[in-house]
């Protein structure tokens, strides 16, 4: 027999998004069902970005270990207990969970219904095989899933994602790693570095959410230093066999060549999770991937009563973003047919590799176009950046963008120490549509690695044609500044 239920507000999904919609909408209504197909506890704390950082915490020890006969050091024969560094990891992930599964338990039993969820008219949804709810406004947030090429299933059993990594009981002694993207290359260093042997494989050129060829250029460079990554490689055949998956490829110094690993992660990009909703039943316009059309500023899609959120509208797969979209679309389902537009923010990203990657407001391409070519682009090297030589990181490049004739700061990329911290800086300054100028007259700290924000700040200024050329030995930087 199917049951029956009729809400006001029926929510897809019980992740970032879904649960910031849920608090959202609750403001407005207490007629609300929060539906859930998978276990609780989100894609960051389940699978996501804190085991993740876990795994690069425990790299990043060894990796100072190993390191510290620069500062005159010995630390003998560095040993990475492979269980012990998993335990945690699991350990520690299970804590986060716990706190969100804590958070979604606080809401009304009468809330929440577990099942996979479908449309049958824009209207009404099938939960399980006996549920049907039907909604006077719906919000999508179902998220997304590690999306395989089908040529990578040849691994079969030795194939894994991000969500086993998590799971193992050891450290593998080697992983061939396709998608040299934020998951690829900060689950990739963080293995290497714990002394399991590393290959990576990208198409297309790129590294990571770089687009400045420059800071990628200076990015790939580095990781080579410490594993192979070739970012267009030419792979001619994946084969399991029972000693692993042997992978045949291109070696730029020898050739067509054979190597064997324990495991091959895909690392390939997300898939959103909107093909099982039968979304054709919701009478919407879809893009040509088959996501519903939406406004970036309030997650309406079109005129209709739905809302779409966090990463299952393939924009911008960030906790953060997510967070904010759930928020406004759950705002907007509580108040319709009153939709307002929300907050968005200046675009934030940043990649936990060594050294961070950090990308802040408008990319190179999008400053060339909205400027018409009219910016300047100004930039520091970290090598003689004096905090930076201090403390043993200083490798990496930072480029700011800015915009001629008004000198408004316009976006900016970094591969350098810090950058997690320094790409905040940026954003609440692009947020404040801050000009150089007005940057340059912030505070700066010495010795910080900051310093080198003003450095590449005084290079933008002057060749924006406001300021001076910066001095190579600027006195009232001190040393290194």
């Amino acid at each position: 027999m199917v049951k029956r239920s009729k809400v006001d507000v029926a929510i897809l999904g019980a992740g970032t998004a879904g649960m910031g919609a849920y608090r959202a909408a609750r403001k407005h209504t207490d007629s609300l069902a929060l539906i859930e197909s998978n276990h609780y506890g989100t894609t960051c704390a389940r699978v996501g970005c804190m085991p993740s950082k876990l795994l690069i915490a425990a790299a990043e020890a060894a990796h100072g270990a190993r390191s510290a006969g620069l500062f005159g050091i010995r630390t003998g024969e560095v040993a990475v207990d492979g269980p012990a560094v998993m335990k945690r990891v699991r350990e520690e992930r299970d804590r986060f969970v716990s706190f969100v599964l804590e958070a979604v338990e606080g809401f009304p039993e009468t809330h929440r219904f577990r099942g996979h969820a479908r449309f049958l008219s824009p209207h009404r949804l099938r939960v399980g095989d006996d549920h049907e709810i039907e909604a006077d406004r719906i919000v999508i947030a179902t998220g997304s899933r590690p999306n395989i090429p089908d040529f990578l299933k040849a691994a079969e059993d030795r194939l894994v994602v991000n969500d086993d990594i998590f799971e193992w009981q050891d450290l593998p002694k080697s992983v061939a790693v396709f998608g040299p993207g934020v998951i690829g290359l900060e689950l990739g260093q963080a293995l290497s570095r714990l002394g399991v042997r590393v290959r990576m494989f990208g198409a297309g050129g790129a590294v990571g959410p770089i687009q400045d060829p420059e800071i990628r250029r200076c990015a790939l460079d580095t990781f080579n230093s410490e594993f192979p990554l070739d970012p267009d490689a030419d792979t001619r055949k994946i084969e399991h066999r029972k000693e692993g998956v042997a992978i045949t490829f291109t070696d730029g110094d020898r050739g067509v060549v054979t190597e064997t690993f324990d495991y091959l992660l895909a690392a390939t990009g997300r898939r959103p999770n909107i093909d099982g909703l039968d979304i054709q039943n919701a009478d919407l316009e879809l893009d040509d991937r088959g996501t519903p059309v939406f406004d970036h500023y309030s997650l309406r899609c079109g005129d209709s009563h739905v809302f779409i959120a966090g990463d299952v509208n393939n924009e911008l797969p960030l906790l953060h973003e997510a967070a904010d979209e759930g928020r406004i679309a759950g705002d907007n389902a509580g108040r319709y047919p009153d939709v307002r537009t929300g907050l968005r923010r200046v675009p934030l990203s940043v990649v936990f590799t060594d050294p961070q990657i950090a990308t802040v407001g408008k990319t190179i391409q999008q400053v060339d176009e909205d400027c018409r070519g009219c910016f300047a682009v100004g930039s520091v090297s970290f090598e003689g950046q004096g905090r930076s030589r201090v403390i043993g990181h200083n490798r990496g490049l930072l480029r700011l963008y800015g915009q001629h004739g008004s000198g408004l700061f316009m976006g900016a990329e970094m591969f350098g120490p810090a950058a997690e911290h320094i790409g905040h800086l940026l954003a609440w300054a692009a947020q404040q549509r801050m000009t150089v100028s007005n940057m340059l007259d912030m505070p700066f700290y010495h010795p910080v690695i900051e310093e080198g924000v003003r450095t590449a700040l005084r290079d933008l200024n002057h060749r924006l044609s406001i300021g001076p050329e910066g001095e190579a030995h600027c006195l009232d930087c001190g040393p290194g500044g």
